[in-house]
């Protein structure tokens, strides 16, 4: 999941080298940080969040092909 949230972050942001994204597992439970440049939060988080509503819907159809629960939380360098 990791990988594959890197590599969407990074096709939707203009300055991809500062994404990074880290991971918390705890049990069945995963919780995803999505660091990104402050310029490119709107890019990500999208319209009416739009954008990160498809990702975490994306990220938690994966999860539950694991049996698992999954958070994504999305932050700014800034933060």
């Amino acid at each position: 999941m990791k990988d594959f949230l890197e590599y969407v972050a990074r096709g939707l942001v203009d300055k991809p080298d500062a994404v990074w994204v880290e991971v918390d597992e705890d049990g069945d439970e995963t919780v995803l940080t999505l660091g990104v440049d402050q310029e490119d939060m709107g890019r990500v988080i999208g319209r009416d969040g739009r954008i990160a509503n498809a990702i975490r819907s994306l990220l938690k159809v994966m999860a539950t092909k694991d049996g698992r629960h999954v958070e994504l939380e999305i932050v700014s360098d800034a933060d």
